[in-house]
């Protein structure tokens, strides 16, 4: 009976190797929770074989998908499932799968989070009813809020604060800070604690971004992660951690002005379009930084 599903949700599809996948995604482009090394590299962490779906057509693959069964692979229900809920963290990710424009592949897997991209490129997606809050371009900022944020950058400097870029830290002390501010904002443990700096390390390379510093201790730090598409760059802001003594210096809003004006220039660098997404749009400060992005899932 369970072959007669898979059957019948995979007609159409042929499995790929994960050569294969990896070649479509830089082919065809994706995100963060779709990028094949941190894929692969999430889904040996937690112990689950990703089988890989191909859309054939005339000139090779069109799309490509990783799955965990009924579900794409890193999905949180899985992990839910297998009480490994906290494993990893990707945030409620931008999820874009590798598919050439128009290819209307019909996607029959569970997913939430699809990107509008995925909406011109799958078939059958349903509107989602939560949005994505995807950063704006600088030049969508208001002239007062501009200036705003220089001057609370401008105070914090004045102070004695900096900005260290997050390579400089080995993942243990990554982790460590991560915890330490997290908890210090929120009021709860880290998920996932006991193997953070594990997963800091397997996903070293992609981190990005800078923590800041007053004097020598630690105020402000973002779990941000960057992948490269042919056509954009895609930054995925997992979450942070704020010191609440430092409030009247404003490191999280300083942090978050610098670390998404150096994205905005990494990505008009590069000439490729910038996909920098805060999660779900569930929080205030979000739309000030923000767009809301109408989001489908399958």
């Amino acid at each position: 009976m369970l072959n007669s599903f898979r059957f019948w949700r995979e007609r159409g599809w042929t499995t790929i190797s994960a050569a294969d996948y990896a070649a479509t995604w830089q082919r065809h482009g994706g995100s963060v929770a779709t990028h094949p090394e941190i894929v692969a590299r999430l889904a040996e962490l937690a112990g689950i074989p990703v089988r890989y779906l191909g859309w054939p057509g005339a000139d090779g693959l069109q799309a490509a998908v990783p799955c965990w069964g009924r579900e794409l692979a890193l999905s949180r229900s899985v992990l839910k499932k297998r009480r490994q809920r906290a494993l990893f963290d990707l945030g409620n990710a931008e999820i874009i799968l590798p598919a050439a424009p128009g290819s209307a592949a019909p996607l029959r897997q569970r997913a939430r989070y699809l990107s509008p991209l995925c909406d011109e490129r799958f078939a059958g997606l349903r509107r989602q009813s939560e949005e994505l809050a995807m950063l704006r371009e600088p030049e969508a900022w208001s002239k007062k809020f501009r200036y705003n944020q220089r001057r609370e950058q401008r105070l914090f400097e004045d102070a004695g604060g900096r900005a260290v870029p997050m390579a400089e830290l080995d993942s243990t002390e990554q982790a460590r800070i991560y915890a330490e501010l997290f908890e210090a904002r929120w009021g709860f443990e880290v998920p996932g604690k006991e193997r953070l700096a594990e997963v800091f390390a397997l996903l070293r390379e992609f981190m990005t971004g800078s923590l800041l510093m007053l004097g020598e201790r630690p105020v402000a730090i973002q779990v941000l992660y960057r992948v490269e598409a042919p056509e954009w760059i895609s930054v995925e802001y997992v979450n942070g951690g704020v010191d609440p003594a430092s409030s009247d210096l404003s490191p999280g809003s300083v942090l978050t002005y610098l670390n998404t004006q150096a994205a905005w220039q990494d990505a008009r660098a590069l000439g490729k379009a910038l996909r920098y997404s805060f999660g779900r749009a569930d929080r205030d400060y979000k739309d000030r930084w923000c767009h809301r992005v109408t989001v489908f899932e399958s």
